[in-house]
């Protein structure tokens, strides 16, 4: 037995798993590494550990292990807690094996391996069913699930649609047919059949309308396959921590729901608003819970407090789950893409293989309606208005660029829209400077709205492009910016030596170096500066200590030499060398102006594109062609407003820019100017530095980096008498805010004899009537008698022999 609670884990990496006899897995090839684990190790210093030895990069993998006498299920470890439980069960055999399993390599061969292995997949029956009270039993900790081979919790792997950029041409105005089934017509309001549903609240509800309180969640107490096809490996991941945003309260909640599923427990609402949640687990006296609302300045939801530790043994996967109705319909939409022909027998079964979930018919058939509908919206909206409304566009907007592009089965398109006259403003009158974001949609999740763009001589918000997406990742940020590419080549652009600012996630970071490759890519500091609060909170630092380096933090961020971007580094090293080297890991040469080599004119920060979010009103969300109109609308109404405004300007630079110098200015009346020659001047301050006026140079970096003289090259201009607005960058001046806004955005005339929303309201055509089906018989009050029946007691018309009042 290993002394004092220490177990030695041989950690293994690089194999991959087989079946072996009786559903068990062996795990073949790769190499292996002991390392030492006690109780009190962190789940951090472990990974570091592992990291170390194998030199590799374990923050995207999975790191499990099997309880002795079982190698038929794989254990997770995904906090301190399942570490230390790991400690507690191998204890008595000294040692344990630990497999790092990687997210993005051996998925074919695992997919393969677990098909293989479907016949040693329990019964149905043995799996636990829904409560049928509002008792809960929290799962033991230390619980072993018996389970086969096929819950080895791999990722899924992904199958990109449309790889190749295809563009499908579509006949404009016309309708394309769709086979779909409808188990039903009838639109009238329906009730969820719960008699069989256990609810986490107790309070019971009147029902309204086809589902009841759309937080009224199915609890859920089966297991679910965790097999490579099952996107229910990646939900314990979705929620971060402290800080992470959401684009609405519904984002929230619906991927509030998939952790949930994904980690194995169940949660109540404590507040359940529009602009705040509160949410904790509902074991008696369990420590999690979580609170997020939303931001007074981006208006997206943040998560602000959280206790990210179940006391109740929940959050390993093994507890009960909980489901709310609105992921039903997304999950059977998404089964209906891929088979439209999916009957609700067939959706209860697979829900309940693939995520556990005991749902009855009616259920699944009401969802099922839902679903339909707004698929058939959707389809509707593609085929029909979008290709109307980009040929529209196209004739009233000569020069703009609308692109259509549906993947192969429907399932949802992309949708690119530049207009000429933000095309035409941008390459006359802009930087090269490009923001890159997501615009949050407050109504809909069901895709996301991408936008490019840039900022005027006068630091005004100036929209480039916008694109409407099926989801936020590397492909879609990969098409958005090959069409924006295309665009503003086509409007004689030279795209070499731009810079771009965004977050650099979701993929934008690949995104941006694949498709422009002379490119800039700079990060938005104030996401960078949000992960580094973030870790600052898991020390032991007060808060006075933790504010004086995020002040240094900011001041290498904006260091303009390597010795000051240095120096805060230091400051920070002094009080943390954690913290420093988490700074350094932080790819400072795409955020900090002592190293990154593009320009970025003084901009840090990609939220200028949080201007965007009351451009489109809440209820114009639903259709995307009512959401690009609106944008159309805003920016014809921007254009407008700003061309009649700069009509008082007077003088070279714009007002913000002007500000901007007069500041400067007035720094520099007490410094000495030395001449060197007719353009090199030594400037005497605080320090030395060299200005050359031919090459608009400082060695301060201040006049490259922000397209102003510094306050040393101003210094010089009064030396030697010349104008400080001579060396000023031509995006600074008036005349570039003209070009700008120099394009008209025209109206589209005939918008109003369309009904974009009427889709909403639709559902598929019913199915024909199959002829072994009779015809139900039907009673015309309207139909003409041809018959005339006679009482068979006074032989009068009109009456029968029941009725007959007579008198014989």
């Amino acid at each position: 037995m290993a002394d004092g609670g220490i177990v030695v884990a041989i950690c293994q990496y690089g194999g991959e798993f087989t079946s072996g006899p009786n559903g068990n897995l062996i795990y073949k090839g790769g190499e292996a590494h002991a390392v030492d684990v006690s109780r009190d190790m962190s789940l951090e210093s472990f990974k570091d550990e592992v990291s170390k030895v194998f030199h590799v990069d374990v923050t995207d993998m999975s790191l499990k292990y099997f309880l002795p006498n079982n190698n038929r299920t794989l254990i997770t470890i995904s906090c301190d807690r399942d570490l230390q439980r790991m400690v507690d069960f191998t204890t008595s055999a000294a040692q344990v094996d630990v497999f790092l399993i990687s997210r993005v390599e051996n998925r074919t061969a695992f997919q393969k391996q677990l098909y293989s292995q479907s016949s040693a997949l329990q019964p149905m029956s043995s799996l636990s069913r829904v409560s049928k009270n509002n008792k809960k039993t929290p799962t033991a900790p230390g619980t072993a699930v018996q389970a086969s081979a096929n819950i080895v919790k791999q990722p899924v792997p992904v199958i990109t649609e449309n790889d190749d950029n295809r563009v499908f041409q579509l006949e404009f105005g016309s309708d394309v047919a769709f086979g779909t089934t409808a188990v039903g017509t009838s639109t009238a309001p329906g009730i969820l059949d719960q008699q069989n549903l256990a609810l986490v609240e107790s309070t019971p509800r009147e029902p309204d309308g086809l589902f009841d309180d759309p937080g009224n969640p199915y609890e859920i107490t089966a297991e679910p396959q965790q097999g490579l096809d099952n996107p229910i490996v990646f939900w314990d991941a979705i929620i971060k921590g402290v800080g992470q945003e959401f684009d609405n309260v519904k984002d929230f909640r619906a991927q509030l729901c998939k952790y949930a599923i994904g980690k194995g427990f169940a949660y109540r609402f404590i507040k359940n608003e529009t602009t705040r949640v509160t949410v904790k687990c509902v074991a008696e006296g369990c420590t999690w819970r979580l609170h997020a609302s939303e931001s007074s300045r981006s208006k997206k939801f943040v998560i602000k407090k959280m206790t990210d530790e179940h006391t109740c043994g929940g959050g390993s996967g093994e507890g009960q789950r909980r489901a709310t109705r609105q992921w039903l319909t997304t999950i059977i939409k998404e089964k209906l893409h891929d088979n439209p022909m999916l009957k609700p027998k067939d959706l209860v079964k697979e829900i309940y293989e693939q995520y556990g979930v005991t749902l009855t018919y009616s259920q699944v058939w009401r969802g099922k309606e839902v679903a339909q509908k707004e698929l058939y919206h959707a389809i509707r909206e593609t085929y029909s208005h979008l290709p109307w409304y980009c040929e529209r566009l196209l004739e009233t907007n000569p020069g703009s660029i609308a692109l259509l592009s549906p993947m192969v089965d429907t399932k949802f398109r992309r949708f690119f829209v530049a207009f000429h006259a933000s095309l035409h403003g941008f390459s006359s009158g802009c930087r090269p400077l490009l923001f890159l974001d997501k615009v949050p949609l407050k109504a809909t999740n069901e895709y996301k709205l991408l936008v490019a763009a840039a900022v005027d001589a006068d630091d005004g918000v100036f929209p480039v492009a916008f694109n409407v997406v099926e989801d936020e990742n590397y492909e879609s940020w990969v098409w958005f910016l090959m069409q924006l590419k295309f665009a503003l080549q086509n409007h004689n652009y030279l795209c070499n030596a731009m810079t771009f600012l965004s977050s650099g996630q979701k993929g934008l970071d690949a995104a941006v170096s694949q498709v422009f490759e002379d490119s800039h890519h700079a990060f938005c500091l104030h996401h960078i500066m949000e992960e580094f609060k973030g870790e600052l909170r898991k020390g032991p630092w007060s808060q006075q200590i933790r504010e004086g380096m995020i002040e240094d933090f900011t001041r290498a961020a904006q260091a303009c030499s390597i010795e000051d971007f240095n120096a805060s580094i230091e400051s920070i090293r002094n009080i943390s060398t954690e913290a420093a080297d988490w700074i350094i890991a932080s790819k400072p040469e795409h955020w900090s102006d002592a190293i990154f080599r593009g320009c970025r004119y003084d901009h840090f920060s990609s939220n200028i594109v949080d201007a965007f979010n009351n451009w489109i009103p809440t209820k114009k969300e639903g259709s995307i062609v009512l959401m690009i109109d609106s944008l159309r609308g805003k920016i014809m109404e921007v254009i407008e407003s700003r061309r009649e405004a700069c009509k008082a300007w007077s003088g070279p630079l714009t007002p913000s820019m002007e500000f901007k110098a007069q500041d400067e200015m007035l720094k520099a009346g007490k410094m000495t100017v030395l001449c060197s020659s007719e353009t090199v001047f030594e400037v005497r301050g605080n320090a030395i530095f060299v200005v050359n006026l031919a090459n608009w140079e400082c060695t301060c970096r201040r006049w490259q980096l922000s397209g102003l003289p510094c306050v040393h090259a101003i210094a010089v201009f009064n030396r030697i008498g010349r104008s400080f607005y001579d060396y000023c960058s031509k995006f600074f001046r008036i005349e570039s805010y003209h070009l700008t806004y120099s394009g008209t955005i025209f109206p589209i005339p005939d918008m109003d004899t369309v009904d974009f929303s009427a889709g909403a309201n639709l559902i598929p055509p019913p199915k024909p009537r199959t002829s072994d089906k009779p015809r139900r018989k039907r009673f015309n009050p309207n139909k003409i008698t041809t018959v005339i029946r006679l009482c068979s007691r006074c032989k009068q018309a009109g009456h029968n022999k029941a009725t007959c009042e007579a008198i014989l």
